[in-house]
């Protein structure tokens, strides 16, 4: 059966299918090219886009891939509900294609490499990702999956324990697919790009990961897909954590510890001090969460640190999570799904080595 033709409609290719993406990419290798890999589950914002540029001055050429990932929502969590919005996708792609082909306009190639741009976007369907036994979200459900272990089962794996062997598998079959020199992911999810450079370096795949630093809105809070559902209430509230592990970064900046106890007390005071405001409204006007961990650990095994080594640095992590909306007011800003939608939050900072 010959695999379906790719779409061409855009400045880009969309590919539903593997083989003729990987024609595609035969005649960039052929033509002395480097492609950059770019994967997302869509919902774009301007973090995906950072990660895009970057990947675009680097390479000669972007595949931005747009998947929502079956196995890495456990049986309980938001695979339903997780947001698919492909034509703004695909419009803000196209604007980013024409910001590209304007700087390579105005650049000058005898001082710098060309301008790269997105030339393809992979978007297969869960068949073509999982194309024998239909992947399962159990814990120990069938599937041919890849899990790096102890580092998966850490901070966010505590609580999502099939999150990362999802994110491992279906990273490795996008880089068997792609085979682009170079992937890109962002710093806000900071335990994932642990767990993706793990797999590369213990199974030898032949891609270098690039980080992105954190996208933020003007008032510190990272961007994400899933602040659509947050609302203004919740955003407000939700800030907590940024303001909780900037605490923390500035009493160990201070130079005064490196002790693990007296850095998290910072967090730990924002975040109760916010929890009792909250807790003193009413419920037309509070927004409810609670703290699933914040962690001080080390940058390459996560494991948590009693004593931050100033030579090696440390990340400081945390998860929050956003509690529905008890009531709501007429016209009131309560994001996608009305209010009703449970946000998670995470967010990170790393404490970089001191010479």
């Amino acid at each position: 059966m010959t695999a379906p033709a790719p779409i061409q409609k855009h400045t880009f290719q969309v590919f539903r299918d593997v083989p003729p993406l990987r024609a595609l990419r035969r005649e960039i290798l052929l033509a002395n090219r480097t492609v950059g890999l770019v994967p997302t589950m869509g919902a774009l914002h301007e973090g995906h886009l950072a990660l895009i540029r970057q990947a675009a001055a680097e390479n000669t050429d972007v595949i931005v891939s747009i998947f929502v990932n079956p196995t890495q929502f456990g049986v309980n969590e938001d695979l339903a509900s997780y947001p698919r919005t492909w034509d703004s996708d695909v419009a803000k792609l196209e604007a980013l294609n024409a910001e590209l082909g304007q700087a390579t306009t105005n650049q000058d190639t005898t001082t710098s490499p060309p301008q790269g741009r997105i030339t393809a976007i992979l978007a297969p369907t869960a068949q073509v990702m999982y194309p024998t036994v239909p992947p399962s979200s159990e814990i120990d459900g069938d599937g041919s999956f890849v899990t790096i272990t102890p580092i998966a089962r850490r901070l966010e794996g505590a609580s999502r324990p099939v999150f990362f062997r999802g994110v491992a598998t279906v990273c490795m079959k996008l880089f068997n697919i792609v085979g682009a020199e170079r992937a890109y992911f962002g710093q806000k999810d900071i335990q994932q790009t642990v767990v993706i450079r793990r797999m590369v370096k213990d199974f030898h795949v032949d891609t270098e990961i690039k980080i992105g630093a954190t996208v933020r809105e003007a008032d510190g809070l990272a961007m994400s897909s899933r602040n659509v559902y947050l609302g203004a209430r919740r955003r407000a509230v939700g800030l907590v954590l940024y303001r909780a592990l900037k605490a923390a970064e500035e009493r160990y900046a201070a130079g005064r510890t490196v002790q693990r106890r007296a850095i998290l007390d910072a967090a730990e005071a924002v975040t109760q001090q916010v929890r009792a405001e909250q807790e003193a409204l009413a419920p037309t006007q509070r927004a409810r969460f609670e703290v699933d961990y914040i962690s001080l650990a080390d940058p390459d095994t996560l494991e948590e640190l009693e004593v931050v080594d100033p030579a090696k640095g440390a990340i400081l992590s945390g998860a929050i999570k956003m509690a529905p909306l008890e009531e709501t007011v007429p016209g009131e800003d309560c994001g996608l799904g009305e209010g009703k939608v449970p946000v998670r939050l995470i967010d990170n900072l790393i404490f970089a080595p001191r010479a």
